[in-house]
């Protein structure tokens, strides 16, 4: 009963601690300092003590490995989850299109684009259209884009900063 007790433990314990670990990732790259380092620091204690607990008994089991493995792989799952759910950001859009009728969809259905005449590769005109939006909108966009343009070429990118312009609510 002890052994499958600590299985237990570590991987509900790993869960958790990878969880933040993802989680802080994330809130770093969005230049939140502060709360990254606490976040850091409780991630920390949890891995310490529960690390120290797997290596030190006096079981060899590979149960034990495989707990901790497992720990990891589903805390790296379930922060991933969170952190795309609970963390808000914003996706800067690029789509290249042969579609004028695309660009009035887009803006028919609230979001702002910028856009500029280019040539392709095979010369003819196209347009390069910009779109900052809030992540959680991304899904609606890239199946309006889908259902106007099915070829259009789209780039995103997660954006630190935005500052005046419109977003969509």
């Amino acid at each position: 009963m002890g052994l499958l007790l600590l299985c237990i433990k570590v991987f509900f314990i790993r869960i958790i601690d990878v969880s933040l670990g993802t989680i802080r990732t994330i809130i770093t790259v969005k230049d939140k300092r502060l709360l990254a380092s606490l976040i850091g620091f409780i991630e920390v204690l949890v891995w310490f003590l529960v690390a120290k607990e797997a290596i030190n008994t006096d079981n060899n089991s590979i149960l034990i490995a495989i707990s901790y493995s497992l720990g990891f792989a589903t805390g790296t799952y379930i922060g991933a989850f969170l952190s795309n759910r609970y963390i808000k950001g914003n996706f800067g859009v690029q789509v290249i299109t042969d579609k004028i009728e695309l660009i009035k969809n887009i803006r028919d259905n609230g979001y702002a684009v910028s856009e500029l005449s280019i040539k392709g590769y095979s010369k003819e005109e196209k347009y390069m259209l910009f779109i900052e939006i809030d992540k959680n909108h991304f899904n609606h966009l890239q199946s309006l884009i889908k259902k106007y343009d099915k070829k259009a070429f789209i780039v995103v990118n997660e954006t630190k900063y935005v500052q005046n312009g419109y977003l969509r609510k």
